[in-house]
């Protein structure tokens, strides 16, 4: 079905969109300040107007249909767009105010976030944000950051979750390093070079050799817990990391090497606390960064 051909009427997408981040028709009904069957007659009409069905029921919950993913991919967009808009025409935009605690990577506060954050204070002025800079997961539910960036989705039944972008990773090497290494174009090739490790070596190791690679300690020469800085020894001709492609096209010393292996899906989850999403300013973040980072950047 072509569904840029079709129009919407808004309270039923509004409808669609809520059900999804929410996970039941009751908890969107109240995220909306709707009564539960008012909101189950949006959704059940926007699946009439369009002749499919978008959710089939889990348990208490509601599980997206394969319609329902292909018009979620169309329409998610509308919604951060209409808080916006809305937002914007009533002014609020600019009297939205107060403290509002972001946790995210190295890699994504210190390459993706500046410009992003940047646009935020030219939409929303009197909103401060504190980046909470992390490779661990930030404890939503105990308030350690109002919204989070993670790369995988969280499994906690109050806590919401939207997937605003798909990263793909490589793996890269300074071109010294290839200099005095040889060509990395194999896999075979990538399996006897050294490579920068991570604090959790073991884990790193594991995930490696299940992706094909026979690495073992001897691999790995030197290691550090932060990603920029493993990025950095990279750059200084001291081995292989990964890094997501859009980000190391910024570095033109790197190189992609074994370029015929598969290249790895990372995920970015924009999480929040259900609860949270009642606050105005955190709403407002929560739109605008879902918008900005679905966005090549």
């Amino acid at each position: 079905m072509n569904w840029d051909s079709l129009r919407f009427d808004w309270n039923q997408v509004r409808a669609f969109l809520a059900t999804v981040e929410e996970g039941s028709l009751s908890a969107a009904a109240r995220a909306l300040h709707l009564t539960q069957p008012t909101l189950g007659r949006q959704v059940a009409a926007l699946e009439q107007d369009l002749g499919v069905t978008l959710f089939e029921r889990v348990g208490r919950g509601m599980q997206l249909t394969e319609a329902g993913l292909e018009l979620l991919e169309h329409v998610r967009d509308m919604g951060a767009a209409a808080n916006r808009i809305s937002l914007t025409a009533s002014g609020q935009s600019q009297t939205v105010e107060g403290l509002v605690r972001l946790s995210v990577t190295e890699t994504t506060a210190a390459w993706l976030m500046p410009p992003i954050l940047a646009d935020l204070r030219q939409h929303a002025p009197r909103i401060d944000v504190e980046l909470v800079v992390s490779n661990t997961l930030s404890d939503l539910r105990q308030r350690e950051a109002d919204i989070a960036l993670r790369h995988v989705r969280p499994t906690q039944p109050d806590l919401i979750a939207r997937l605003v972008r798909t990263q793909s990773a490589c793996f890269y090497a300074a071109q010294r390093y290839l200099d005095r290494f040889g060509p990395i174009d194999t896999a075979q090739q990538l399996a006897r070079a050294d490579f920068i490790g991570f604090d959790d070596q073991p884990r790193m190791i594991a995930w490696l050799n299940d992706f094909g690679l026979p690495i073992t300690n001897a691999n790995i020469r030197v290691r550090s817990d932060s990603f920029i800085a493993a990025w950095e020894l990279a750059r200084a001709g001291l081995g292989v990391t990964m890094l997501g492609r859009d980000l190391a096209d910024r570095f033109p010393d790197m190189v992609r090497v074994a370029p015929d292996m598969p290249e790895i899906e990372v995920p970015f989850w924009l999480t929040s606390h259900r609860e949270l999403q009642t606050s105005r300013r955190i709403r407002t973040v929560y739109d605008f960064l879902a918008e900005a980072l679905s966005k090549p950047q």
